[in-house]
């Protein structure tokens, strides 16, 4: 009997690599598609003929290849590989302008981007690079924050203590190690994890790739968490494994503070994910330069040069099916009157709770499999965002191309927790967490767009029950109680950032508003006001999970891409992406990402030595 498992293992491992190295289908990175770099566009009026071309049934294309509801960047980075090979797209935004969370406002003279802070692993020979250089044909430009790019402040005004958190993979830990002399074998045991389960993430992408019944056995046999640290490690909350690592609590801290860009708490988080976030900041963080916008606006026209269109207020009320439960296009609402088109394939880019909750017939939504998959997920947390438009330049102002992360206290699990179960009006009084960024003295392009003038973005979370009442009201005005609400938070907010940043007073404030999760909820679509999309818990790492929620879903020529798909954040929207094409392309794009990226260092290598 023992024979029987290595012959079954070596078969397993023959099929996967033929499923992951056969290349049937068409590849978006066969060529580098980069050109040489154009002038920069600063000119609103001519990018927005770009990102807000409004939705009429006249400018849908005839003979469609793909419908992608939703155009941030799971959507759009979709659409871009489809277009790549030939593909025929029509991308539909709800929204009154392009990008999802990529999109910027502008209020008073201030351009204000709502969810672009900082992307990590950007390095030039990096894949993710590469990838992104060829979906917008060369012409996306980043610029690289400060080192440290990010700073971490705990504790009440009377005893702040700072932490500067550095990029380099050798640098990071050796500037932990002199603010923690006699850390230095739990800092190093915390890196030494970091890596190891940072590089397991190839299975998780496996596991949506392989056929159910190959996945299934991975799972059962236990063979996924020998195969992957990443698996091995997820069960485990980020709280229990940096406990085991240290008793000093500001050290804890200083490893745990990276939990808000996925959205949970400490204990409630998988370290596997944590990991993830961590290792994609080891070699830097950047920042479009131009601003967030940079990015839609240099992936629409690859799209467009296909014969396809990416068209905003043209929100989808319903996926529409035949008879045999197929899904064959969408209704579109303009005005009263629905508007139907029709594609062979449907891919959403809406989450899968709007997905399945809002745009499936009901006796569809009923399915054992539909109900099954939205079993594993759960909404995440609301985020709470405010936007201060300041007069003055970063010098004038004190500020640098990096992000602050302010906590009130070192024992983040309670005081988030504690935060979100207080009464409303409690908890705006005392945010015991906030992000701080500047975008404006992170974008070189700033000061010639908008001479003496600079921007702050603030982020918390925040409860989407104590806005909830409100949901329903105008967007613009949602009434006197909701306003107060809102200004509770933002003074609240602001006393703390004009204590860390003391340049700062309010009389160089010229705009402030707050957007509260039913802001969020108007704007991006999230059902709850959530910004990383699902929760990304410990629940949400269980391969079982990602196994069963896969671009593919129960209805056929119906697929989903983005956060959903994989995890939250750009890079993960833009990994739902890859995946998702993978499947419908039918090869591992993740490989051809990697294997161009290969090609042109070699290539450039080769040039230098010239």
């Amino acid at each position: 009997m023992w024979i029987v498992v290595p012959i079954i293992l070596v078969a397993i491992v023959i099929f996967v690599l033929k499923y992951v190295f056969s290349s049937p289908g068409p590849n978006p990175f066969e060529r580098d598609t980069r050109e040489p770099l154009k002038k920069m566009v600063h000119d609103r009026k001519e990018k927005n003929k770009v990102l807000k071309q409004g939705f009429l049934a006249s400018k849908v294309p005839d003979n469609l290849d793909a419908i992608i509801i939703g155009s941030g960047i799971g959507g759009l980075g979709l659409g871009v590989l489809l277009a790549k090979v030939g593909k025929k797209v029509l991308v539909l935004e709800q929204h009154d302008r392009a990008g999802g969370c990529c999109h910027t406002f502008t209020e008073k003279g201030f351009e204000f981007d709502v969810g672009i802070h900082y992307i990590g692993d950007l390095l030039d020979h990096k894949p993710f690079r590469c990838m992104l250089d060829q979906m917008t044909d060369g012409q996306l430009q980043w610029e690289p924050l400060d080192n440290p790019f990010d700073h971490v402040v705990v504790g009440p005004p009377e005893n702040r203590r700072r932490y500067p958190i550095y990029s380099g993979r050798t640098r990071f830990p050796e500037e932990l190690k002199k603010c923690f002399p006699g850390e230095e074998k739990a800092i190093d045991e915390y890196m030494k994890l970091v890596k190891q389960v940072g590089r397991g993430i190839w299975l998780l992408a496996m596991l949506k790739l392989l056929p159910i019944p190959m996945a299934k056995f991975l799972i059962y046999t236990g063979l996924v968490q020998r195969l992957s640290s990443f698996f091995k490690m997820a069960p485990r909350s980020v709280t229990e494994v940096v406990n085991e690592l240290t008793e000093n609590k500001d050290l804890r801290a200083v490893f745990t503070y990276i939990f808000g860009t996925y959205g949970n708490i400490p204990k409630d988080a998988s370290f596997s994910m944590h990991s993830l976030l961590v290792s994609h900041y080891l070699n830097g963080a950047w920042y479009p330069k131009g601003g967030a916008t940079e990015i839609s606006y240099h992936m629409i026209p690859i799209i467009e040069k296909a014969g396809g269109a990416v068209l905003v207020r043209a929100p989808v009320n319903r996926i529409l099916f035949n008879d045999s439960k197929e899904a064959i296009g969408v209704s579109v609402m303009k005005g009263q009157e629905e508007v139907h088109i029709h594609a062979p394939m449907v891919i959403s880019n809406a989450g899968i709770f709007n997905t399945y909750q809002k745009l499936l017939p009901k006796e569809l939504q009923a399915m054992p499999a539909i109900q099954k998959q939205l079993g594993m997920m759960k909404n995440g947390e609301g985020g709470l965002s405010i936007f201060l438009g300041l007069n003055g330049t970063k010098e004038d102002l004190g500020l640098k191309a990096d992000n602050y992360w302010i906590f009130s206290e070192n024992n983040f699990d309670e005081l988030v927790e504690e935060y979100l179960n207080r009464d409303r009006e409690d908890s705006a009084k005392k945010v015991p967490l906030l992000f701080v960024a500047s975008p404006s003295a992170k974008d070189p392009t700033w000061e010639e767009r908008s001479p003496g003038k600079s921007t702050l973005s603030l982020v918390s979370f925040a409860n989407y029950q104590w806005f909830e009442e409100w949901k329903d009201g105008k967007v613009t005005n949602r009434g006197h109680d909701y306003k107060a609400l809102k200004q509770a938070f933002i003074d609240s907010i602001l006393e703390v950032v004009m204590d860390v940043f003391p340049k700062i007073t309010r009389d160089k404030i010229e705009y402030v508003d707050a957007g509260t999760p039913i802001t969020n909820t108007h704007y991006i679509g999230a059902p709850k006001g959530e910004i990383y999309g699902a929760d990304h818990g410990v629940a949400r790492f269980c391969p079982d999970v990602n196994a069963t929620v896969r671009p593919q879903t129960p209805l056929k020529n119906l697929y989903l891409t983005g956060q959903d798909v994989f995890v939250c954040g750009f890079a993960g929207a833009l990994a739902g992406a890859l995946t998702c094409g993978s499947v419908l392309l039918n090869r591992n794009l993740h490989l051809d990402a990697i294997a161009l990226a290969k090609k042109t260092k070699f290539m450039n290598e080769k040039l230098k030595g010239e």
